[in-house]
């Protein structure tokens, strides 16, 4: 195991990782309880005040019958029935919603908003995730094997041209990121900024959040009840989320590369494996044959 020596004393990466990921998480929760704490106050002693408002100007309501009437429309969004507009709202289990659903559950998203509410629903939801998330692990590992292969292929075309080889490498990466930026993470918050009414801001916020399989379920795409063409809209976006997750997949393992080799997280070559090829470059190469045919 890789081990760090700090004035005499040996300390594992792994230890250190571990103790690093709880500071981490510590700093998260105080910074997220600062920044929300009050903000969440706020609006619970506006929503008190309004409650107020509407007994006051409806005498005929008490406070009981307001609270019962609350909870109703807690259950129904709960059970993803949009309490605004009438019974001719878009359905949330047509196909196109539906094959939404699916996706967000085979990625391990699971936004949160919608979810089967039978218990045929639920049971087939469990195993079908069961066969689902390692299907979809294997298609993003071979999607992101293929990028791979087109980013090695556009690294050697472009030294094949320049000479200075390490250049030429750092900037293919580059314009691969640049394009996986601008296509996975830059332009759909536009789309989402027109469609939905949100800001980019929140556009960006919520692509993030979806392509990192967070899936708060604060924003969720189609869920306006004058939204025309919704099917056809979140199916285009479950598509989205597959290539995006691919791509970000192939992102994430070459951050890991990059981290590893500067923590040095490696063990070292052996004498007996000087001279030959590794396993993982044979693997590659296995794979990149794989592709090509």
């Amino acid at each position: 195991m890789a081990q760090l020596r700090v004035t005499g004393a040996k300390f594992s990466w792994t230890t250190l990782l571990a103790l690093s990921q709880f500071i981490y998480l510590l700093l998260g929760a105080t910074v997220f309880q600062q920044l929300e704490r009050e903000a969440e106050s706020n609006n619970r002693n506006n929503f008190q005040l309004e409650k107020l408002y509407f007994l006051a100007n409806y005498t005929c309501l008490d406070g009981p019958a307001l609270e019962t009437f609350v909870k109703v429309i807690l259950d129904a969004w709960e059970n993803g029935v949009n309490p605004s507009g009438n019974s001719t709202n878009p359905s949330n289990w047509d196909f196109g919603s539906s094959f939404f659903f699916a996706g967000t559950v085979v990625t391990t998203i699971g936004y949160g908003n919608l979810s089967p509410t039978t218990f045929q629903g639920q049971v087939f939801c469990v195993f079908y995730a069961l066969c689902g998330i390692p299907l979809n692990l294997a298609f993003l590992n071979q999607l992101s094997k293929c990028l791979a292969f087109h980013l090695g292929r556009l690294e050697h075309n472009m030294v094949s041209m320049v000479p200075h080889k390490q250049c030429m490498e750092v900037l293919a990466v580059s314009v691969f990121l640049l394009m996986g930026s601008v296509l996975f993470l830059i332009f759909p918050p536009i789309i989402f900024s027109y469609v939905e009414g949100w800001s980019y801001g929140e556009g960006f916020y919520y692509a993030f959040i979806t392509l990192s399989t967070i899936g708060f379920g604060d924003f969720v795409v189609g869920n306006g009840q004058d939204r025309q063409n919704v099917s056809v809209y979140r199916s285009l976006t479950a598509v989205w989320i597959i290539f995006a997750l691919a791509w970000l997949a192939l992102l994430l393992n070459m951050g890991a590369r990059i981290m590893e080799h500067f923590l040095g997280l490696k063990k070292p070559a052996t004498s007996g494996d000087e001279g030959r090829p590794s396993a993982r470059k044979q693997e590659e190469g296995l794979s990149q044959r794989a592709i090509q045919q």
